[in-house]
């Protein structure tokens, strides 16, 4: 209860009487412009904000994709979603793209979304899967307008309807009612605001009977492992779950733990194979492959020792960790043989002056102090920023036909800030979690639906979400023998947006193929 709306009635009374009082003597007791201003603004908060209708703006569109012609209606629009009281909360921005005459009983649909948290979901739209994407220079800096996007020959259209959603407060989506940021910045939160969402899209789009897949990036896969459980939870099974870089389980990425040294050895190893900073006689995947197998033996054996590690080892291990990185032996033996994410990308290219990006190593970029210890911003994320939004906006407006006098927040406003981490876990018995791991609700998911398929998509080069940590996470979900083939991995010669390379993007098309496949039919 709110102590002061008890205390209103009281107020009033009291209210009442000293105006009559004051009237008797001659004095005027009417409220300022500022008080009746306060008090104005006080309705609205209790009223709350006004609930949108759901609308949608439909236009039709043609694309062809491996020869194939499809022939699709877009849909942009948004639904709303409602809280435990059955009160709408919050309106959800998204584009569905749907073939025209397919049957919906047997036609999938994947659900996509990034992550952030607080993240829009402008980049996997614009950049993946979707009829459309943008045109970068990457790995260089896309530069200043003009912008243009193109027909993806490498679009998923032509294997299943694709829904991109934006998380509350993100992009066009809105808290509405009385909902608050409180509502939606949290683990928990954000997995009940999807699920309802999908449940609504499904119910809408009479889409209860199709596949169903899931299709997160970066903490969208944290999303996605706790959502593909709550779904099923509902009574929504789904046939399969994209993971795009990962990071599943929190716990273990905390600074200080030999677990995040261990995880990002062998992104090291890739990245210094690709700038030709090692002598590497073999492939870019044969090199990887000797980093992971140092990583789990000698290296995680020695960092076990900490201080009493023998300086004898000691030296011989900062010797192949150079080795295999790219650099020097006296750096690694002064960091102690545990190398930072950010100070790796301000080392490797110390001595040609550079640095390189955290989402995308392939990015460059020039800090005005060479001496400094960290990069002072990521070339990989200001690279593209304003390519992808640019293009974003035009093609909603002129392609599809949306407008909206509302911001588009790449990142929502203040939700990052004030996000609660801690998870009540679907399945497992461990109560709640501080930091989230839900890699527990994707075993448990897989548990309860033993045709669950799930694919695990990496970037060699992506120092966001490394992918041997998350080769760790999916392998230690205690899987029944038989389940354990459900999971698959790809790896592309690309960042954390995978996409970003073209050929790497034909790649993993190929590979989602293959994926939707196993998914429908096994």
């Amino acid at each position: 209860m709110n102590f002061w709306k008890g205390l209103r009635p009281v107020w009033a009374v009291i209210l009442a009487a000293g105006v009559t009082g004051a009237l008797a003597h001659g004095q005027d007791n009417r409220p300022s412009a500022q008080d009746q201003k306060t008090q104005d603004n006080r309705q609205k908060e209790d009223a709350g904000v006004p609930v949108p209708p759901e609308t949608t703006s439909v236009t039709r569109h043609d694309l062809t994709v491996g020869g194939q012609l499809i022939h699709y209606t877009a849909t942009a629009g948004n639904l709303l979603i409602r809280d435990d009281q059955d009160r709408p909360n919050a309106s959800l921005f998204y584009v569905a793209y749907t073939q025209d005459g397919a049957d919906a009983k047997s036609r999938p649909v994947t659900f996509f979304y990034n992550g952030g948290p607080g993240a829009a979901t402008i980049w996997l739209h614009m950049g993946s899967f979707g009829p459309v994407r943008v045109v970068t220079h990457s790995p260089e800096a896309s530069g200043p307008a003009p912008y243009t996007w193109v027909q993806n020959e490498h679009s998923l259209l032509d294997k299943s309807d694709l829904v991109f959603v934006d998380a509350p407060l993100c992009g066009f989506s809105r808290v509405v009612g009385k909902g608050t940021v409180k509502d939606f910045a949290g683990t928990d939160q954000d997995i009940q605001a999807f699920r309802r969402f999908i449940e609504r899209y499904i119910t809408v789009s009479q889409r209860w009977t199709s596949p169903k897949f899931l299709f997160g990036e970066s903490y969208g896969t944290t999303r996605s492992g706790g959502l593909v459980a709550a779904l099923q939870n509902d009574g929504v099974p789904f046939n399969g779950v994209v993971l795009l870089s990962s990071i599943l389980n929190y716990s273990i990425r905390n600074p200080g733990y030999d677990a995040e040294s261990i995880g990002y050895l062998p992104s090291f190893a890739a990245i210094g194979y690709y700038y030709k900073k090692v002598k590497a006689p073999g492939t870019l995947a044969d090199w990887v492959q000797q980093a992971r197998d140092f990583a789990r033996g000698p290296y995680a054996q020695a960092l076990a020792q900490g201080d009493r590690l023998p300086q004898g080892e000691f030296d011989a291990i900062a010797t192949r960790v150079a080795a295999l990185t790219g650099l020097k032996v006296e750096y690694v033996r002064e960091a102690k043989l545990r190398i930072a994410a950010a100070r790796f990308r301000k080392e490797l290219l110390r001595d040609d002056d550079r640095t390189m990006g955290r989402y995308d190593a392939r990015f460059m970029g020039w800090d005005p102090d060479a001496a400094g210890e960290s990069p002072g911003f990521d070339p990989s994320d200001t690279g593209i920023s304003g390519v992808f939004v640019g293009a974003f906006h035009d093609y909603i407006q002129h392609e599809l036909k949306y407008m909206s006098q509302e911001t588009y927040y790449i990142s929502g406003p203040g939700v990052n800030e004030a996000w609660e981490f801690k998870h009540r876990a679907s399945g497992g018995g461990r109560g709640t979690q501080p930091s989230p791991d839900t890699a527990v609700d994707l075993a448990d998911a897989m548990r309860k639906n033993p045709k669950l398929r799930v694919f695990s998509a990496n970037g060699y080069f992506d120092l966001a979400t490394p992918f041997f940590a998350t080769e760790y996470d999916l392998n230690h979900m205690s899987l029944p023998a038989k389940l354990v083939g459900n999971v698959e991995f790809g790896y592309y010669p690309a960042g954390h947006m995978v996409y970003l390379n073209v050929q790497a993007l034909k790649d993993l098309k190929a590979d989602m193929v293959n994926f939707y496949a196993e998914s429908l039919h096994n």
